[in-house]
């Protein structure tokens, strides 16, 4: 492997975020859109976020996603728990069969339930990921391959540090590509994937196009990403053509400062910072509350539908995620998940990895096995029913909500209670950890 692109980390290397960098336009930022790409529409849905100390209250790492998503696709919450392989095995992913690893780590997945992947998940080592669609001048129109989705999954399961999974998914990426329909009824909406890994000491933004990429390195303070390129000259890992394919687009020039936001988007950086979009929100939601980030800070962030953070309209937030990871490996982390649409009205539901944990019936969706239009080709050609229980309870709820003002009021109300009754209790075990596994095992379940 080629040293610049290796795994092997640069003790000198440093991405910690100037809480006092502004939302001011570079002006001389310039990416003018390059004609020849055939994938540059608007950038909608999704938002990450990391804290780590001293940013957050106390030694701990908090991570927040929420999932935008088409407003009449169901968001499940899923576990898979740690298997052995033989060797030769393969794993069949959303769209393409992989070799599949000889052993995977137990996960805890929010995905869209017609797909194998997960748009956000943790697994038992503490390792969070989410990812992002951004577009570029890279074309992504190509043939199937892995999700970005996909990608997450695959890194969770393979990884036990951060560090490993942004490893695990850029060897992926050389070697499988991504590429496919993300949408389940619309083959023709496709994107790149940018991600944000975190573990309990660090965490890394990852930024694709096609197979090449840049990797940052966060080692404190905080760091989000949006539906953007945001890496600009600061990078601590990166393809080792990233460059060079540059230039042969005409995309560099070879001699003036790197810039892979620049060089690889449509649009210019400027555009990142402005003051109106999401990522700059999110960006100075954190700066307000920095020193003392907690759970409830990052649930604040995701519920807030002025910044647009909280999607509404045809994208939704059609699930959340966040997780408290003590920088203590002794402590156990906890991960919530919302399993539901709009944050605002849903309960953020705790989780703890622990021994015997079965599956979580009340938001895993039906399945359809090998009949399932997404396995058929031509891809599709129906779209079955894919509401878990939970998620039937919540569309109750929600009508409720919409049209009976004062009694939604309540409703709210009693699902905010709830929520601050589990995040104290979760407290408990942030602290002190977790002395009897009985208590957690269905914590998630007896929650939703």
């Amino acid at each position: 492997m080629d040293p610049a692109s290796s795994c092997a980390l640069d003790p000198a290397s440093s991405c910690a975020m100037d809480p006092a960098s502004s939302c001011a336009m570079d002006p001389v930022s310039s990416c003018a859109m390059d004609p020849v790409s055939s994938c540059a529409p608007d950038p909608v849905s999704c938002d990450s976020l990391v804290a780590l100390p001293p940013s957050t209250l106390g030694p701990r790492v908090v991570f927040g996603k929420n999932a935008d998503r088409p407003s009449d696709e169901v968001q499940e919450v899923v576990y898979f728990p740690a298997k052995d392989y033989p060797p030769g095995a393969k794993v069949e992913c959303t769209y393409i069969e992989v070799e599949q690893a000889p052993h995977t780590h137990a996960v805890v997945l929010s995905r869209p339930a017609w797909l194998w992947g997960a748009e956000m998940g943790a697994n038992e080592h503490q390792v969070c990921i989410g990812n992002e669609a951004v577009w570029g001048r890279e074309g992504c129109d190509g043939e199937e391959a892995l999700l970005g989705m996909d990608l997450v999954r695959l890194g969770l399961e393979r990884a036990d540090t951060a560090e490993k999974a942004v490893c695990v998914i850029t060897d992926l990426l050389e070697k499988h590509g991504q590429g496919g329909a993300c949408m389940e009824d619309d083959c023709s909406f496709t994107y790149h994937n940018s991600f944000l890994v975190a573990d309990r000491t660090e965490a890394w933004v990852l930024e694709t196009s096609g197979r090449y990429w840049a990797a940052e390195r966060v080692k404190d303070g905080f760091r989000n990403i949006s539906n953007e390129y945001s890496i600009t000259t600061r990078m601590d890992r990166e393809h080792p053509k990233l460059r060079e394919y540059a230039q042969s687009r005409g995309w560099w020039d070879g001699n003036t400062v790197f810039n892979f936001a620049q060089v690889y988007s449509y649009m210019d950086t400027a555009r990142i910072e402005a003051s109106g979009s999401r990522y700059c929100e999110g960006k100075k939601m954190m700066a307000k509350s920095n020193g003392h980030i907690t759970a409830q800070t990052m649930m604040t962030i995701l519920r807030d539908k002025e910044s647009g953070i909280n999607m509404e309209g045809a994208f939704l937030t059609t699930g959340s995620m966040v997780s408290v990871i003590p920088t203590d490996p002794t402590l156990p982390g906890v991960h919530y998940f919302t399993a539901t649409p709009d944050p605002e009205r849903s309960v953020f539901k705790p989780f703890i990895f622990v021994n015997d944990i079965k599956q979580l019936k009340h938001t895993c969706s039906p399945w359809y096995g090998p009949d399932d239009p997404v396995k058929q080709k031509p891809r599709f050609q129906s779209k079955p029913d894919r509401k878990h229980p939970l998620f039937l309870k919540h569309e109750v709820v929600a009508a409720i909500i919409e049209t009976n003002k004062e009694r939604g009021k309540k409703i709210i109300q009693n699902m905010r209670d709830l929520e601050n009754e589990k995040l104290a209790e979760m407290e408990t075990f942030l602290v002190k950890g977790v002395e009897d596994m009985t208590l957690v095992v269905n914590l998630f379940s007896d929650t939703a």
